[in-house]
């Protein structure tokens, strides 16, 4: 091609905005350059996505290849070492962070390395999909987690097609895990999304019983669909949901899980470029929207059924705050203590406040909490 990698990571980066987050930027440049090889389209996220972490020592440099070479040299050093830790804590967040959780040296340092790939095979399909993908290799965290290394193009894999397994981080895998959902059950998947962890939810589930599925999106509904398809995943039925009083169905479930939008703050190491467009106003702002749809989905709970609470956020006011006004506000539902969770030689689980942060896991930072409504 006569465009380089280099060429291309401008392009994406200068296409950049809040509007338009650098990980969709990316998704729509790389898609219009489909005969770009895989080998090339991955550098080039990885040369946008290093540009985005290293973005608060980037400021005085006045064009973007400066700032580029100046970000891959930040990288060398950081790989080294060499990096004081004031220096990492005044320029790898933004000051407004601090306001709303506790930031600690292993946190910041977590960031600035690039992330993990996480795999989630379908149930009994590891050991596989171990011998079938090179650069694939076994997680001690979950039994169905796997690191992969490999420079494979894994959408094109027959495997992928063939529903064998998902691209999903492990603290994603953690939420469906700590919901424990069984077989025969009916659960509810408030903010389905594109339907990530309500694939999840099947498999525990082995395709049996029901799952609801709803998003305020019906394109994401549609992508859904799509990626039930291809996993085989049958037992669910989906409906448009706002979050409002107005609920999509009657029904009464065993199980509720509340992924809710959220500022994203656990994701920062996957995705620095939000760091520089979420403000604190968001995580404000969206901590009311948790609290609502809380309050919304509680009254569709069975007498005995359990509520999970995830976000992919770290913030004081859309966790631990979201926990305490549901607890002052729904006098019927008392903590629900989830299952116990060891990961990398730590405890996790076994309460009913699970917060994993991105050194814990490798992976994404998550807040998890459960709820059992009364049966009396």
């Amino acid at each position: 091609m006569d465009i380089s990698v280099h060429d291309i990571a401008v392009e994406v980066i200068r296409t950049a905005s809040r509007d338009k987050p650098a990980d969709q930027a990316l998704r729509e440049v790389l898609k219009a350059m489909r005969a770009l090889p895989p080998f090339d389209a991955a550098e080039v996220s990885r040369t946008v996505f290093n540009y985005y972490r290293w973005h608060g020592w980037l400021r005085d440099e006045r064009t973007v290849d400066a700032r580029m070479r100046l970000a891959r040299r930040l990288a060398e050093r950081s790989r080294a070492n060499t990096i004081p830790y004031a220096e990492l804590r005044a320029k790898a967040v933004p000051a407004w962070t601090s306001e709303v959780l506790d930031v600690s040296d292993d946190w910041v340092k977590s960031l600035q390395k690039e992330p993990t790939l996480w795999l989630r095979a379908k149930q009994g399909m590891s050991d596989a999909l171990l011998r079938s993908l090179p650069g694939a290799d076994p997680s001690n965290i979950l039994p169905d987690a796997l690191v992969y290394s490999g420079e494979t193009d894994l959408f094109k894999t027959p495997e992928f097609h063939a529903g064998e397994f998902e691209i999903q981080d492990i603290a994603s895998q953690a939420v469906g895990w700590l919901c424990d959902p069984k077989p025969g059950e009916t659960w509810w998947d408030t903010c389905a999304g594109e339907g990530g962890k309500l694939l999840h939810l099947s498999d525990l589930m082995q395709n049996k019983g029901l799952i609801w599925a709803s998003d305020r999106a019906e394109w994401r509904l549609q992508k859904l669909k799509r990626r039930t398809a291809r996993a085989k995943a049958f037992n669910y039925r989906a409906a448009q949901w706002d979050g409002g009083a107005k609920l999509p169905t009657k029904t009464k479930f065993d199980g509720i899980l509340v992924d809710a939008p959220c500022s994203g703050l656990g994701t920062w190491q996957r995705n620095p470029h939000a760091r520089w467009t979420t403000t604190v106003n968001d995580v404000r702002e969206l901590a009311e929207v948790q609290k609502r749809l809380l309050t919304n989905a509680a009254g569709s709970l069975k007498p005995g059924g359990k509520l999970i609470f995830a976000v992919c956020t770290l913030t004081r006011p859309e966790t631990t705050e979201v926990v305490e006004h549901f607890n002052t506000t729904q006098t019927e539902f008392e903590p629900l203590p989830l299952p116990a969770l060891n990961a990398n030689g730590r405890d996790f689980g076994s309460t009913p406040v699970v917060t994993l942060w991105p050194q814990d896991l490798s992976g994404n930072g998550m807040f998890i909490a459960g709820w059992r409504r009364k049966k009396s």
